[in-house]
């Protein structure tokens, strides 16, 4: 049995207007068109709010942590003077002060009779024992109380 038209509708219906209870086509690829959209929207944006972090990569740690923190604190906060911190303190290079401070403590360790681990940890200092340092034969001297072990 043959649908009849609507007295008021056109002979020649456009192929996106569908008959009741078939699948309207059109709007399921409008919404699978939207939801690729959002997510590669999203994705380009993760990735942009990312570009920061990957360029302190190649900096100290400190410097990796500090900026990656800028990036998520603005990303959460949608506050992008952070974000612009972040990509400014990537690009500076900050000099590397704490290897040349743990190389002279260690060298002053060494000097001391302590040794102090790689690690350089402050608390990781070990007292090894002192090496009587040998003097060169003297001439005989008196022997005073001192030097018998009498104190004075």
């Amino acid at each position: 049995m043959a649908q009849a038209l609507h007295p008021a509708a056109v002979e020649h219906l456009p192929i996106f207007i569908t008959p009741p209870g078939q699948i309207d086509y059109l709007f399921v690829g409008v919404v699978v068109f939207l939801i690729l959209i959002i997510l590669i929207i999203g994705n380009l944006y993760f990735q942009l709010h990312a570009v920061p972090e990957r360029m302190a990569h190649r900096t100290s740690k400190v410097q990796m942590e500090v900026v990656a923190v800028l990036a998520l604190i603005s990303l959460f906060t949608h506050n992008h003077l952070f974000w612009i911190a972040g990509l400014l303190l990537a690009f500076v290079h900050i000099p590397d002060f704490s290897t040349p401070l743990y190389s002279i403590a260690q060298s002053l360790g060494k000097l001391s009779g302590r040794t102090v681990e790689t690690t350089g940890d402050p608390a990781l200092v070990h007292d090894e024992p002192q090496k009587p340092v040998e003097e060169p034969a003297k001439a005989e001297e008196p022997a005073t109380r001192e030097t018998r072990g009498e104190g004075i």
